[in-house]
């Protein structure tokens, strides 16, 4: 929760991920009907939608076709992944293109909470339910190589929706705003340990709110492994320790760490780069 214009907003930094994609087709048609396949993507077919409005084009039709190997409910940004690609393909469909802040407001109108990755690599603090950009960094995120994990059991995920949004105290709304301020200065500084500790200690705000399973054997293991620190889903069952990208041995340390999480129970891992890229 932050101080935006006056006025409190929810706020969350995205971390990049380069695993996954969604892929997007808009295949325009002068009758005005609006389909989508999948079937069940209805966001992605509401930002469609949304797109063809805001173009003046309400009246257009046509079919999104649309692929994805985003995981579902996990707090990959799936649903964001989707809007994204769909408010992109139905403005190159009609020879336009949406800036930042314009598919920011169409992917909430879409999906009522978005991640911020219609900014691409920039490090922004964004208000998710708003689509409003809080603040601009003054750099991306410095390199960052993660051991992504699950942390339940099942893998069955967390509806975004569904949750009920955390009501932070003002002790915590004053812990946001000195972490914003120390976000802010490691990014300048592109500093991998600044950026962990932020995440770190937002994991254990978040930690009072969405409880991670055995969060203190995990935060054990993040000094045991070298990491420099430890990020969760605002919305999810992921979380991953965060490693410094320029460290020659980051292999060995991710391997130290995934045989110590194998320890702990936990064999859903993944590894990741988290900062700009080409």
């Amino acid at each position: 929760m932050f101080e935006h214009e006056g006025r409190p907003v929810r706020g969350l930094v995205t971390m990049p991920c380069d695993l996954y994609r969604s892929y997007v087709v808009f295949e325009p048609s002068p009758a005005p009907v609006l389909t989508v396949s999948p079937p069940d993507r209805t966001k992605a077919f509401r930002a469609a939608a949304e797109a063809l409005a805001a173009l003046g084009r309400s009246y257009t039709g046509g079919h999104l076709y649309l692929q994805s190997d985003v995981p579902l409910a996990r707090g990959f940004g799936s649903s964001t992944s989707d809007v994204i690609a769909s408010v992109l393909a139905v403005h190159d469909a009609c020879g336009r293109r949406p800036d930042s802040a314009v598919t920011a407001r169409l992917a909430v109108r879409a999906e009522l909470a978005s991640d911020s990755l219609m900014f691409g690599d920039r490090a922004v603090l964004f208000a998710q339910r708003e689509g409003v950009l809080v603040e601009e960094f003054a750099a991306p995120l410095p390199p960052l190589s993660v051991l992504g994990f699950g942390t339940s059991r099942d893998g069955a995920g967390i509806s975004t929706l569904d949750m009920r949004p955390a009501a932070y105290g003002p002790g915590e709304v004053a812990e946001f705003a000195d972490l914003r301020a120390g976000l802010r200065e490691a990014v300048a500084a592109q500093d991998p340990a600044g950026v962990g500790a932020v995440a770190w200690a937002s994991s254990r705000i978040n930690q009072r709110h969405l409880p991670v399973p055995g969060f203190a054997d995990l935060e054990a293991l993040v000094r045991r492994c070298g990491a420099v620190g430890i990020q969760v889903a605002h919305s999810g069952d992921i979380a991953g320790l965060m490693f410094d990208g320029r460290d020659p041995d980051i292999d060995d340390a991710r391997d130290r760490a995934e045989r110590m999480l194998g320890d702990l129970g936990v064999e859903d891992t993944w590894r990741f780069s988290a900062h700009a890229r080409k």
